[in-house]
């Protein structure tokens, strides 16, 4: 742990007296050659508003003694939680404060409250040791003032229920306001938006407002503008945003092309998922004299359309990033721009930023330069695709992969049956070569001590009416792997370039993780059996990760190691990438769905003009000042974090959709999955293919009565001996589906033993 986490914790101790700087170094068990680092740690406390005098020269924390800020977090049955932040900081500053549902005050989900800290609570709960316990004695800031939710019956009237369960209390639906009457009436299952009222007092009810119907609950119109809601996206832009689009060319014109390298006639591919719906990158192949082979990383260039000051680039600067949703995106860009002048579709001529890498014979990169490009792209190609054209050798078998549907992709590309064997051949000559040269790269950076985080993920699709059907898990593989290695590299070199011409910039960074939050998580995975050394040691985690790629709770336990470490974000200062154990890094490929990446790439364009004596068409007009990097880099992790949560979102309530809509079906698909957990009253189970939890319920369970058995790790039937144990595989059906506690319950196709 370090100083400063140990001076916050114990400062933030319910026993804490205001004390001097010695008093404080004598409780922290400092030596003399630590005190200096506690008194400049003090001082930049002190200029920081995190901490202030009192009594002379003692110290506390900012705020009414004994009290700390933090964003409250309920989980259902109304027990909540709060992660004290202090200052500017983001970070948790010390432990969570455990709050009990009487003290929640007029907390609702997601609201900055100030927290009294009273006690310990005892007796320790799952091996972590007393934790804090206080109660809410003011709320600062509200999350949100409306809610999304459903009308149900009530008597003979309508009553509110808010989608998001961890409401702590009962809405009461006071009036309707909306613009125009509604027509028809509202009814029960209508889904509605809710305008919260003042609500002060616990005692007393909290009201509402009825300002918008959305439509029918569960409809996928419905539920996808209740996302909307929720975390304030817009599908629609300003109608000064689209006028300044509708200006620009359709096409890039002869004009463009000044001072940029052709790379028209160079081979250029993309790999995408089946769906994507922009295409920022690209990458091209050429073999240099003496074998050397230089690999061109493309990227749309958008500032070359998005001038900073316009109405385009203040609209794109308030979203931070685009919104991936199941089966559509808000855009950062309008239409016209992401899947129009900028997306690197196939046969179109487009402008680029370029990092191009040459690598010699042994696959090592040798030189590193960049450039403004104008690129053609010869081939949209899915990861599917791409993958069979690496391995397969049967030309008519990677002829017959389809087309992603149109309804699903910005661009399907051509199918790949209508190329002839020439075209075929060299496509997968290019795409063999580009993977050696990346499974190299790949290779060296593991070597190097980069963690190897990636997850299969659950992609849902949807139908043409826009409902969920069909799951698949994506691996991340070698056609992944290829595009993700050259994107790191081009990445790393742009951060490299950046900082070391003392340029101001944005990084992406990535803080280590806390040594107290890895010695937790090494104790947790203990409980699985699972021994590990001291995680403070890269080594180590590397070898717990290959550890969990085999092991039956493996993605349930690297999920959970994700969460003890540090979340990335946007910085004007390049502290480093802790993942990937790069002290360069910055995001540079995905301009079209990242402010970020425009951001860097107008400082590319500085420095091709000061630095490379490439003029470019559009010389920068200006610097971005460290003051503005550090106020874009906070507003760009907070509309991150706000799009992870609206896709997770999303994706909750699409796999609920399918699982439903399964249940329908006179025919029952048979899941197969393993099973995770034994609880005394069920099994927790992953289905193997969609990587989706679910539970068993022990009353599921045929023919017999079941019990744990003395371990606690299966459940075992007392007549005929039957056992579902940890690890176990099985087959399932679904059984239940609860959307409103997002649970889903399954059973059984037959016995296991």
């Amino acid at each position: 742990m370090s100083l400063r986490d140990r001076l916050l914790t114990h400062l933030q101790h319910p026993d804490y007296r205001p004390s001097d700087e010695v008093a404080l170094a004598r409780a922290l068990g400092l030596a003399k050659k630590q005190r200096a680092v506690l008194t400049h740690e003090v001082r930049r406390m002190l200029s920081g508003g995190e901490l202030v005098r009192v009594q002379g020269d003692r110290l506390r924390l900012a705020g009414s003694e004994g009290e700390v800020e933090g964003r409250i977090h309920f989980r259902q049955g109304g027990y909540a939680s709060v992660n004290p932040t202090l200052g500017p900081s983001t970070e948790p500053a010390a432990e969570p404060i455990q709050i009990s549902p009487e003290d929640s005050h007029v907390a609702l989900p997601g609201d900055k409250v100030v927290v009294r800290v009273y006690a310990r609570r005892l007796p320790p709960r799952d091996g972590r040791g007393a934790q804090l316990a206080g109660r809410v004695v003011r709320v600062v800031e509200r999350s949100r003032t409306s809610f999304v939710g459903t009308l149900r019956r009530a008597g003979r009237g309508l009553q509110f229920l808010p989608d998001d369960p961890r409401v702590p209390v009962p809405v009461t639906l006071r009036a309707v306001e909306t613009p125009e009457p509604l027509d028809p009436p509202l009814t029960a299952g209508d889904k509605v938006v809710v305008q919260l009222d003042e609500w002060l007092d616990r005692d007393s009810p909290l009201t509402g407002v009825l300002v918008q119907r959305l439509g029918r609950q569960y409809e996928p119109r419905a539920e996808l503008l209740g996302v909307y809601e929720k975390f304030s996206l817009s599908p629609d832009f300003p109608t000064e945003v689209l006028q300044e689009a509708a200006a620009l060319p359709a096409r890039v014109r002869p004009s463009e092309l000044v001072n940029r390298l052709d790379y028209r006639e160079t081979p250029t591919i993309t790999i995408d998922p089946d769906d994507a719906k922009d295409f920022d990158d690209a990458l091209s192949i050429e073999t240099l004299d003496g074998g050397e082979v230089r690999v061109g990383v493309h990227i749309a260039d958008v500032s070359a359309y998005v001038a900073p000051g316009t109405a385009l680039d203040r609209e794109a600067q308030r979203r931070g990033n685009s919104t991936y949703l199941v089966g559509t995106v808000v855009p950062m860009l309008p239409e016209k721009l992401s899947n129009g002048l900028c997306s690197l579709v196939e046969g179109q001529d487009r402008l680029t930023k370029a990092v191009l890498l040459t690598f010699d014979r042994t696959g090592r990169l040798r030189e590193t330069t960049f450039a403004n490009t104008v690129i053609r792209s010869r081939k949209r190609l899915t990861y599917r695709q791409a993958y069979a054209l690496l391995f397969e050798g049967d030309l008519n078998r990677i002829r017959a992969l389809p087309l992603p549907a149109k309804h699903q992709t910005g661009s399907t590309g051509r199918a790949l049956n209508s190329l002839d064997d020439l075209e075929l051949v060299d496509l997968q000559s290019w795409v063999r070569k580009l993977w050696a040269i990346a499974k190299r790269l790949r290779t060296d950076r593991m070597a190097a001590g980069s963690l190897d985080l990636d997850m299969p993920e659950t992609k849902i699709f949807v139908n043409a009416e826009g409902y969920a059907d069909r799951l698949e898990k994506i691996e991340n593989d070698e056609s992944h792997q290829l595009i993700e290695e050259f994107m790191l590299a081009a990445n790393e070199a742009v951060a490299r370039l950046t900082r070391s011409h003392r340029m101001p910039s944005i990084y992406r960074v990535h803080d280590a993780p806390d040594d107290d939050r890895l010695a937790e998580f090494r104790q947790y995975v203990a409980t699985f059996n699972l021994a590990c050394g001291d995680l403070t040691r890269r080594a180590e985690i590397g070898r717990l990760l290959r550890a969990l790629t085999t092991h039956p709770q493996g993605y349930l336990l690297r999920s959970q190691l994700l969460r003890h470490l540090k979340k990335a974000c946007y910085r004007a200062t390049a502290d480093g990438h802790y993942g990937l154990n790069k002290k360069d890094y910055t995001h540079f490929t995905s301009p079209i769905r990242r402010y970020s990446d425009l951001v860097v790439h107008r400082v590319f364009d500085t420095y091709l003009v000061k630095h490379a004596g490439q003029p470019t068409s559009a010389r920068p007009r200006f610097a971005y000042t460290t003051a503005q990097l550090d106020a874009m880099g906070e507003h760009l992790s907070a509309t991150e974090t706000n799009s992870q949560e609206a896709e997770r979102e999303s994706q909750k309530i699409k796999l609920l959709e399918y699982f439903e809509r399964e249940m329908a079906k006179r025919q029952k698909t048979k899941f197969a999955a393993v099973i995770t957990d034994v609880r005394a009253n069920g099994l927790f189970i992953e289905l193997t293919e969609s990587l989706t939890f679910g539970f068993v319920p022990i009353d599921a369970l045929p023919g017999d009565a079941y019990r744990r058995d003395a371990a606690g790790t299966a459940l075992v039937g007392r007549r005929g001996k039957h056992r579902y144990a940890l690890g176990s595989s099985l087959e399932v059906v679904v059984a239940s589906v609860d959307r409103y506690r997002r649970m889903l319950d399954f059973r059984p196709v037959a016995a296991i033993s």
